[in-house]
């Protein structure tokens, strides 16, 4: 029986915080340990450039960064193929090709990119390629004839975008060459973490984010800045767990569910104070990142070996897109020479 093909990915604009890894990373690492796919993980520099294009030192410095929080998650090279974007070619073309089949008018109605486009505060200076950044997306995903694309919630109109790609073009050119690609998604509830602030998404943008790299000593202090009950002002008033920030993380991240119940009772009713609770929340968090901590600090200790790492994913990533881009080419009728 052939493997499925997963691809996924993160634009490299700094360190990778926890949300990323409740949202795909932990899917792609399940996934790939499974054996019944063959995974490939995208550093997405390219994309990053769409809104970083006048500093793309901060997408340089950042490569090794997302590479070494693969890493130390569990993404192993040896069963997941981790390249570079900028450096497989035929993503590039694809692209082009691809949107002669998109309207403007529908890559404005993306509700991602809308959503976007407007926390970034772009206005009348929006990049041409942020706004066709879904398209490119298509062209990374079907490249790889990816049919399972591990992501957060927020990402369905992305993958939507992909699918409608995939069926426009495969119709056009009476063709089965690009495959349909179907989500895979965090536990319910899980897909949006929210920020330390109790902002309804963590981001690096909004620096309310714990990075996977923190050390002990900044987990702590993000931890007990976290944002709780503003009503809860004294430890005896009852206190509310709707919105509450550090509630939120603990049905994440606690296994202990019975524990998390009781503490969900006591502050409910009134006397467990928001200190307790936030610094058994850091003994949770520490005790789970503590590891990946730990392998992320040995892997940077040979940034030579990450960049061969990277450079071998990439020369295999080329082969597979090369010859997806040949049949893309050839269903067009560009393959004049052959």
């Amino acid at each position: 029986m052939a493997k499925g093909i997963i691809l996924t990915g993160d634009r490299p604009t700094g360190k990778l915080h926890i949300g990323h890894y409740v949202g795909s990373l932990k899917n792609r690492v399940e996934l790939q340990n499974s054996g019944d796919f063959e995974p490939f993980i995208m550093i997405a520099d390219t994309q990053a450039l769409t809104d970083n294009a006048r500093n793309p030192e901060k997408i340089k410095n950042s490569l090794i960064e997302v590479a070494l929080d693969y890493l130390a998650v569990g993404i192993d090279p040896a069963k997941s193929t981790i390249f570079v974007q900028s450096q497989i070619p035929a993503l590039f073309e694809l692209t082009a090709y691809y949107l002669d089949l998109v309207s403007v008018a529908r890559l404005e109605r993306n509700p991602t990119v809308k959503s976007e486009i407007k926390q970034k505060g772009f206005g009348e200076s929006l990049p041409a390629g942020f706004l066709i950044y879904p398209v490119s997306q298509a062209a990374d995903i079907t490249a790889f004839k990816a049919d399972l694309v591990p992501v957060g919630d927020d990402q369905e109109p992305m993958l939507e975008q992909t699918r409608e790609v995939v069926r426009a073009f495969n119709s056009a050119y009476d063709t089965d060459v690009l495959v349909e690609p179907k989500g895979y998604f965090p536990p319910k509830g899980q897909g949006r973490i929210p920020g330390l602030d109790g902002n309804a998404k963590m981001s690096k943008s909004l620096g309310n984010a714990i990075y996977l790299s923190d050390t002990e000593e900044e987990l702590h202090k993000k931890v007990m800045s976290m944002y709780t009950d503003p009503l809860h002002i004294k430890i005896d008033d009852p206190g509310h767990i709707e919105g509450n920030t550090v509630f939120t993380y603990l049905n994440i991240f606690d296994q202990d569910k019975a524990k998390v119940a009781e503490l969900k009772e006591q502050y409910q009713a009134g006397g467990l104070g928001d200190v307790k609770i936030k610094k058994y929340l850091f003994e949770v968090l520490n005790e789970e990142f503590t590891p990946i901590r730990e392998r992320r600090l040995e892997f940077a200790k040979d940034p030579q070996a990450v960049y061969d790492m990277l450079q071998a994913g990439s020369k295999r990533a080329n082969e597979v897109a090369n010859q997806t881009l040949q049949e893309v080419r050839a269903a067009i009728g560009f393959n004049y020479f052959d």
